[in-house]
């Protein structure tokens, strides 16, 4: 396929402008150009298709089953997208009068208490773009906490080995020592190492539950109870958040901040690059130290109030207005037995999967699980010289996208399978005959594998060199 400026011809546009009805301000020459840029001369149509065509290669919701562990790939309802997009919110400018946005104002209010609610959270903000910048943004304000009681020897966060890659990577950014303990033989927090690593200078946890082998820890009241009897404050992070919203609440279980993915758990389509809102709620004793600017019920309206000791905005104005109109929309679409549901049947088809797979297929921490389930191809590997990598890739030859691959770093060969709530029985079926088939295929012609996708309108690509060498700009 060419690019678009492969496709580019000289003289051809677009454009239909009316002639100028203004008088023509000249531009100083200082502030012009040395050369036109070299943008894409195309007609309309020509552009159109060219999108077109990379719609057609590109794998989406709407194409097919996409069990991306961790990251709740699931689709989300058009109508949300159809709310964002009124002029009444989409047409709006941050800079407008407070009291020329009140309904924009009360959107916001009316999610955050419905979150709130959803989490056991007493506030929230919606400046975060993305779930790592919500969590930079928790641990700020824990930081902030911390300093605003002189506590300044607490500088360590505490990070099980079963965390998200960003969970270690925001606390060091945040300025805290990273430590990292292990995971016991259920794939759940080993109590006893987190005793031996709790002290005066411990500052938090950042904890998953349920955790990135899809499984609900049982002791969740007892490892947060450690860490507030140590002094520390208790992080949550909500990207599991599809598995137990409107059934638990971080909240109850002790947490003390927690940042939502709403592009992954509340509607607006994950991936891409964004935009995402990484929205951070938090307990009382947090909320002084919120980011500019939060949304209060004043008299009649509402108006933006500067917490009394934040910490400053994270992002300019107030984050993505359109995910959480987005967000609000799906929120009161399901309502309060949609939420609950949706987590059910999320829980339920990942072990639907899981048994029907389990014969077959090595299970890491093979018990009931929750949103999602791991499959670990050692033995494949071993046998066979078949990977998780050749297996994943397998999978697009039959118009499925790959599960996550080797995470969590405590399962080899790994693949985190996550088939969320708005699969049906069929589409399950369907997937669990495709992963036998390939399996099969692993056992018969190992060969065959190692060459695989077959079908796809790019084959295996050097993703090493695509890492380490990447062709961002497109040379004349």
């Amino acid at each position: 396929m060419q690019l678009i400026f492969e496709k580019s011809c000289e003289g051809r546009s677009c454009s239909m402008m009316p002639s100028c009805d203004v008088p023509v301000c000249e531009i100083p020459a200082s502030l012009k150009r040395e050369s036109a840029p070299k943008l894409p001369q195309m007609a309309e149509v020509d552009i159109s298709r060219h999108y077109t065509e990379l719609m057609k290669r590109t794998h989406g919701v709407n194409d097919g089953f996409y069990p991306l562990g961790s990251c709740t790939m699931k689709y989300n309802p058009k109508i949300n997208d159809e709310m964002a997009n009124l002029a009444g919110f989409a047409g709006l400018h941050p800079l407008q009068p407070v009291h020329t946005v009140q309904g924009a104002l009360e959107a916001l209010s009316v999610l955050e208490s419905y979150l709130d609610e959803i989490t056991g959270m007493d506030a929230m903000t919606f400046q975060p773009a993305a779930g790592a910048h919500g969590e930079f943004t928790g641990l700020l304000m824990i930081k902030a906490y911390h300093k605003a009681n002189g506590d300044l020897k607490r500088n360590k966060i505490i990070v099980p080995d079963t965390a998200h890659g960003t969970n270690p990577a925001s606390c060091t950014m945040a300025g805290f020592k990273v430590i990292s303990i292990p995971s016991n033989e259920d794939g759940c927090v080993d109590l006893d190492k987190l005793r031996s690593v709790v002290g005066e200078d411990t500052a938090g946890l950042m904890l998953t539950n349920p955790n990135t082998v899809g499984i609900f820890d049982k002791n969740i009241l007892e490892i947060t109870k450690i860490i507030h009897e140590a002094g520390g404050l208790n992080y949550y992070d909500g990207a599991n958040l599809n598995a137990v919203m409107g059934i638990v609440r971080p909240g109850d279980m002790g947490f003390d901040v927690i940042h939502l993915n709403l592009h992954k758990t509340f509607s607006t389509p994950h991936g891409g690059g964004g935009p995402g809102a990484g929205v951070v709620g938090c307990k009382n004793i947090l909320a002084p130290f919120l980011p500019l600017y939060h949304t209060v019920k004043s008299g009649e309206g509402y108006e933006m109030e500067a917490p009394a000791q934040s910490i400053g905005s994270v992002r300019s104005f107030y984050g993505n207005y359109g995910i959480a109109i987005r967000a609000l929309c799906y929120v009161m679409t399901l309502g309060k037995e949609g939420i609950p549901e949706a987590s059910s049947n999320a829980v339920l088809n990942a072990n639907y999967m899981r048994v029907n797979l389990q014969d077959e297929f090595d299970i890491a921490f093979n018990n009931i699980c929750m949103h999602e389930f791991v499959i670990s191809l050692t033995r494949t590997k071993k046998d066979k010289g078949v990977t998780a990598l050749d297996f994943a890739k397998a999978l697009l030859d039959y118009g499925v996208h790959p599960p996550t691959m080797y995470f969590p770093l405590i399962v080899d060969e790994a693949l985190m399978v996550e088939p969320t709530e708005t699969e049906s029985k069929d589409t399950l079926d369907e997937v669990v005959r495709i992963f036998k088939e390939i399996l099969k295929n692993a056992n018969e012609n190992p060969e065959a594998l190692h060459e695989a996708p077959h079908t796809t309108p790019v084959s295996r690509l050097d993703e090493v060199k695509a890492a380490r060498e990447p062709v961002l700009r497109y040379e004349y």
